[in-house]
């Protein structure tokens, strides 16, 4: 038999690790910190130890589940995608005008469009609901060295650009007033604490369906029910704080 190159073991160390962090989200979702790394290998179909290999501790496992998954927690963000339309519901028809009214608002509302992508997202990668699961709980299971940075990052990567998203404002020019910039800030940081809210009540509202394996199909009326109207409120909230 051919030995295998150093390109092919390679491929065979992140495939292995990809293996081993997508179990390593299930379990965690399930058991939360009690999860052994016999759990990780057995959800992964792997012997225990070749996990213990990679990760001879949860601590880092978890570490690593997190951190990888911040490279993929900002892709919803600012994408549109035709799947983001929710679907007409039952009652959706030409007899019942209000409701269909209320369906093509909540089409057109681009917060309901990013949440649809955000849900669809996490039924595809567990690993990234976890992570905003944990930010939502402000990372307090973990020890705090390896909490703020992962808080840190969140914010930079998501909530920082959603914040954003929550309303595009016109850049400030020279002729900007120090009250219209102080009542900038507060906008900002109204934008910010309105982002967490409904990223922590999106994670709450899409634990039950991801564990029954239905999120990718229920996203739409999940980010419909929960988001139609909350953005027009959210807008509100952010111009009241100028007003001031």
């Amino acid at each position: 038999m051919t030995p295998r190159t150093k390109e092919q073991n390679e491929e065979i160390r992140l495939r292995r690790l990809a293996q081993i962090r997508v179990a390593a989200a299930d379990v965690f979702l399930d058991k939360g910190l009690t999860l052994e790394i016999r759990d990780v290998a057995a959800e992964a179909g792997l012997g225990y130890g070749t996990v213990y290999h990679y990760y001879s501790n949860k601590g880092d496992l978890l570490h690593d589940v997190l951190w990888t998954a911040m490279d993929r927690a900002g892709e919803w963000i600012d994408r549109r995608d035709p799947e983001d339309v929710p679907p007409r519901g039952p009652g959706d028809v030409d007899s019942h005008a209000g409701f269909r009214n209320e369906a093509g608002e909540a089409a057109a509302d681009p917060l309901v469009a990013a949440g649809t992508r955000l849900l669809k997202l996490w039924a595809k990668d567990h690993a990234v609901y976890l992570l905003f699961k944990m930010a939502a709980e402000g990372f307090r299971l973990l020890p705090e060295a390896r909490a703020i940075p992962l808080a840190d990052g969140f914010r930079r990567e998501v909530l920082l650009p959603f914040a954003e998203e929550l309303e595009h404002g016109p850049p400030a020019g020279p002729e900007t007033t120090a009250a219209a910039l102080a009542a900038g800030r507060g906008a900002e940081t109204e934008r910010i604490r309105q982002a967490e809210m409904l990223l922590a009540a999106l994670a709450g509202c899409a634990g039950f369906p991801l564990r029954q394996g239905s999120l990718g199909r229920e996203a739409a009326g999940i980010a419909r029910l929960l988001l139609h109207r909350l953005s027009e409120r959210t807008r509100l909230n952010i111009e009241g704080v100028k007003a001031k």
